[in-house]
């Protein structure tokens, strides 16, 4: 049954459970109240489609659901480039995921994302259909830049399906001309992939040295690290582990680490009791010990004295 639907997130630990097809997480990197993000969802019959717009610089650290062939590109011309796991990624461009791929997506300015994807079988059976051959999704995750007519036609029918369910308009309600917007969608998104321009491979290499730190950072989550200790447990220099966060993450490894752990204890605040739980407490936990700098820093980062965020957990 076709269905929308659109989500206002009002604090960026929302996010993981208002996207689809994939185990997110987001991380706020820019300084200042964290302003409503919008996740628009379009299920179609076969098709599933996601809008992601937000306003300040985040990373968003994701693993894509196997099963399904999916794409992302940015919604405007306009709009600044993104680092799609170290590779610039322009507006007219699509990022082609390969089957289960982990990423970081980076942005350093206001941001809309467009993604769509496919049961790996239905992908076939579609292009197939459309092209005459299969498409296979491929082993790696690509960025592509298709004939500029063919792309503003997939721009084109991804706003006006966003704008649909924005309306809650009837038309992706009932079933016949949701499955005509379906299929024009399909058709768009194939004819994109069948033909496409110079193709770049994103890097493995780096991806994986970026994988092995993010294991190390689950382990250790809470607890402040030294640089020398982690690339001794991952295996790298000091210089190759700088040089790979900041094509990946836009930042230093000891910057990313402080980000999360505090991305964390704001998680734990807004999650907290306020009646047997202190800001000393969730800031001790988490690795922060000048608790007058953890203050001040947390306030610049997510617009409110972590107090605040501790009693608003009560509402």
């Amino acid at each position: 049954m076709p269905q929308s639907q659109v989500v206002q997130l009002a604090d960026p630990a929302e996010f993981r459970a208002a996207v689809r097809a994939a185990d997110g997480e987001l991380l706020v990197k820019g300084r200042g109240e964290f302003q409503s993000m919008e996740v628009i969802r379009v299920d179609l019959h076969q098709l599933w489609m996601q809008r992601i717009s937000d306003k300040l610089p985040r990373i968003i650290q994701a693993t894509h659901h196997p099963g399904r062939a999916a794409i992302l590109f940015l919604t405007h011309s306009a709009q600044a480039p993104v680092h799609h796991s170290g590779v610039e990624v322009a507006p007219g461009e699509i990022i082609a995921l390969h089957d289960g791929a982990s990423f970081h997506h980076c942005s350093e300015a206001p941001c809309q994302v467009a993604a769509m994807s496919l049961t790996l079988a239905d992908f076939a059976a579609a292009s197939k259909a459309i092209i005459g051959h299969e498409l296979a999704p491929g082993t790696e995750t690509r960025v592509i830049r298709p004939d500029s007519t063919a792309m503003a036609r997939l721009m084109a029918l991804h706003d006006k399906a966003s704008k649909l369910a924005m309306d809650g308009a009837a038309e992706l309600t009932y079933p016949a001309s949701a499955l005509a917007l379906e299929q024009d969608l399909v058709r768009a998104m194939v004819a994109c992939l069948a033909e496409p321009g110079a193709a770049t491979k994103v890097a493995r290499g780096h991806a994986k040295v970026v994988a092995r730190f993010e294991e190390f950072v689950e382990h250790r989550r809470y607890e402040p690290v030294y640089l020398a200790e982690i690339c001794t447990a991952i295996g790298v220099s000091e210089r190759t582990l700088r040089t790979c966060c900041q094509e990946h993450l836009g930042m230093g490894p000891i910057h990313y680490l402080w980000l999360r752990r505090m991305h964390l204890a704001h998680r734990a605040l807004l999650g907290a009791d306020a009646d047997s739980t202190t800001v000393t407490q969730v800031a001790t936990e988490h690795g922060f010990w000048e608790l007058g700098r953890f203050s001040v820093e947390y306030r610049s980062l997510f617009g409110e004295p972590p107090s605040a965020s501790l009693h608003r957990s009560q509402h």
